[in-house]
């Protein structure tokens, strides 16, 4: 054993796959290390492999930080808040609000991501540590973005797994409600309710495009009618509406995200949508059997793979959902299909959907993501959770 160890230390039963290691890797670990804490990271070949977050409760039982060989202080934390901000300062056309300042590893803050709207930023912290370092840097993120208010969630079932209890914290007078513009489309968040940090900014490119599709067919004479399955508060079918579409359904379980999407229709005078509370899986299968069809669908349902034991039944999912959709989609129709989930690969989401076609030809036009605020580092393939395929069925 190596004698020149940091403390504390975890030792995994061969190398560091990534960015984290599950229990089932962890071959030893010293006496002091303790849940919640940070240490130092070996492989199999005793050889240091960084920094990271320990939890000793969780199936994930490590979070890696920083290959560095200095454990990450508060200074350290500071120069990688302003990292993440200068990034995007770099990066072309990218606006700073509203978008993501904090994207989880690819910017050096496993399991934290942090969205700016307006005033506020607005943080969901994955682990219990990592909340405590955004109240530590909060200061800093403020000074950079000139911004005044900020919520942190510590998420509910990432800390029951931790043996944590969750909590939302705000700064004082932080407002309750915050309005803002995007694509012409007027939205209003309220921070610390809802899901993720409040909206769903990684859609934002794929937004403008869908705008572009119906915008050139509706001045072709040929407006389209618009499916979206799983439409939260609106995102693709107020899009979909203000772009010139003919009709808009949106379908959604979420009782709550479906009364949000109605205000947001309501302030932006969108009388062309129709929403509808039920189960997606139910309402298109009976929309098919009774000859109902689309010129454009989309389908961007949640996390069907939120961990490694629920591949099977996700993918499945994922195969029934565009089943389904792709049926009432009418010839050379548009169908735009999403995955969130970071588990699965895009080859494997792109033979899921051939799969669901059934044999009818569908042509991909394009596969797209998040834009580049959600950026992805090369040994975290899974940070690349969005995606986007584009394709017409003959």
């Amino acid at each position: 054993m190596n004698s020149s160890r940091h403390e504390p230390w975890v030792q995994l039963h061969t190398w560091m796959r990534g960015l984290r290691a599950w229990h089932s890797d962890i071959a030893d670990a010293s006496p002091d290390v303790r849940s919640g804490r940070m240490a130092a990271v070996y492989d199999g070949k005793d050889e240091f492999v960084g920094w990271g977050w320990v939890q000793t409760r969780a199936e994930l039982a490590v979070r890696l930080v920083t290959r560095e060989e200095k454990m990450p202080d508060e200074e350290w934390w500071i120069a990688r808040a302003r990292d993440a901000v200068s990034r995007r300062r770099r990066e072309p056309g990218l606006p700073l609000d509203p978008a993501r300042i904090f994207h989880g590893e690819a910017d050096d803050f496993p399991g934290l991501v942090v969205d700016r709207i307006g005033s506020v930023l607005l943080a969901e912290a994955y682990t219990a540590p990592m909340a405590e370092v955004f109240l530590s840097i909060a200061p800093t993120l403020h000074e950079e973005l000139g911004t005044a208010h900020h919520v942190l969630e510590l998420d509910g079932s990432s800390a029951r797994a931790e043996g944590a209890q969750p909590y939302t914290r705000r700064s004082p007078d932080c407002p309750t409600r915050v309005v803002f513009d995007e694509h012409g489309v007027n939205w209003e968040v309220f921070p610390g309710e809802g899901h993720k940090t409040g909206f769903f900014l990684d859609q934002r490119e794929n937004r403008a495009r869908l705008r572009e599709y119906v915008a050139l067919e509706a001045a072709a004479g040929r407006a389209p009618e618009v499916l979206d399955v799983c439409c939260y508060t609106g995102g693709f079918a107020l899009n979909a509406a203000s772009a010139g579409a003919a009709a808009v359904t949106a379908v959604d379980l979420d009782e709550k995200a479906i009364a949000a999407a109605q205000r947001h229709a309501n302030r932006n005078q969108l009388r062309e949508v129709k929403f509808t509370h039920a189960d997606a899986y139910s309402w298109l299968r009976q929309a098919g059997q009774t000859g109902r069809s689309w010129d454009m669908v989309i389908v961007d349902p949640p996390k069907f793979i939120p961990n490694r034991h629920s591949q099977e039944e996700g993918r499945a999912k994922y195969h029934d959902i565009n089943k389904l959709a792709i049926a009432v989609l009418r010839p050379g129709g548009l169908l735009l299909t999403c995955s969130c989930s970071g588990l699965l690969a895009p080859l494997d989401f792109q033979e899921l959907v051939r799969r669901a076609a059934k044999g009818r030809p569908l042509r991909i036009l394009r596969e797209t993501g998040a834009p580049p605020d959600h950026p992805v580092r090369a040994d975290f393939p899974e940070g690349r959770y969005l995606k986007a395929i584009w394709a017409r069925a003959d």
